[in-house]
């Protein structure tokens, strides 16, 4: 406990974009955020615990962490996330608590942002909902009746790795995945495909063809480069036909999508919307509501500070 009689609640995200550490106010949303680069794991478990040592963690702190699959959230083992190379069979629950002497719970990043967005963000008074993570990768947190689904093993949600083409991009493992489609990493795989194509005469080449970022294709689409905008709706039909799906199977009140949507929305929804409309059955439509997250580029600080709260059982349903 602080000096003030409230529990410590700090939270560490971890993705292919970079690190966070987070510690919790009295409403439970960061107070505090400090970056760490992410590269291999011991030098970024090393600088991790430098900041979380600021902290001074004790018996009563709660630590979350966040990260994408695949992991076992039960024994705390993050297993090898496909955008984090290196990353394998970390033990990182059993590492932190022996290191710092506090609780510490390891969730699936898509269900800790699930919880964010349900609690403090577009999901609020929501019993179904549904988060897309749409960051680097494509995941989805579930929450089905008023309370996060996580499934047999901690996996349900794997959105990202449903193949939705014989081929296409690669994601997750798989070519023609909703991933390869519709994360950042597979627009940038398409952008690169298509100026591979036209022999780099792209306006979003840089100037090499590996050095193509999404931020160079989402430039050129707001520019008005017809290539780069074809690319967003492409991903943009995909992100339709996994969201029918996902309607006609689960019945949402919302579904809410992450960082990609917020930014790119002008290129991404028209295509998406149409799909959705075509594909979907109309009562479960008709009760869907589609959002990008309120938390926009903060849900992964969010996130990590929802799963010791959760975890431990401080939240209700």
């Amino acid at each position: 406990m602080g000096h003030d009689g409230r529990v410590n609640i700090l939270g560490v995200h971890l993705s292919a974009a970079g690190c966070t550490v987070a510690k919790a106010n009295r409403a439970g949303v960061p107070e505090s955020v400090e970056r760490v680069a992410i590269g291999a794991p011991e030098p970024t478990l090393a600088a991790l615990e430098a900041v979380l040592a600021k902290h001074k963690p004790e018996a009563a702190t709660l630590l979350g962490i966040a990260c994408g699959d695949p992991l076992d959230w039960r024994r705390g083992i993050i297993q090898s996330p496909p955008n984090m190379p290196g990353w394998d069979q970390i033990p990182i629950v059993s590492r932190w608590a022996g290191k710092f002497g506090c609780r510490v719970f390891l969730m699936n990043d898509a269900n800790a942002s699930a919880l964010a967005e349900w609690r403090f963000g577009a999901g609020r008074e929501c019993r179904n909902m549904i988060y897309l993570t749409a960051g680097s990768g494509m995941g989805a947190g579930l929450i089905l009746d008023g309370r996060l689904y996580e499934g047999t093993t901690g996996s349900a949600g794997e959105i990202g790795h449903i193949r939705l083409a014989p081929h296409g991009p690669l994601g997750y493992g798989k070519e023609g995945s909703l991933e390869g489609f519709c994360s950042g990493g597979g627009i940038v795989h398409m952008a690169k495909a298509w100026a591979y194509e036209q022999d780099g005469h792209v306006v979003f080449n840089p100037g090499a063809i590996e050095q193509i970022t999404l931020e160079d294709v989402g430039e050129a689409a707001q520019a008005g480069d017809g290539v780069a905008r074809e690319i967003f709706e492409t991903a943009g039909r995909k992100l339709g036909e996994a969201m029918a799906l996902l309607i006609d199977l689960l019945n949402p009140e919302r579904i809410i999508v992450g960082r990609l949507y917020g930014r790119y929305r002008p290129w991404l929804e028209p295509a998406m919307r149409q799909v959705v409309e075509q594909e979907a059955l109309a009562r479960p439509l008709g009760v869907c509501e589609i959002l990008p997250a309120a938390l926009g580029e903060a849900i992964g600080e969010h996130a990590a500070l929802c799963v010791g709260p959760y975890r431990a059982g401080m939240w209700n349903g």
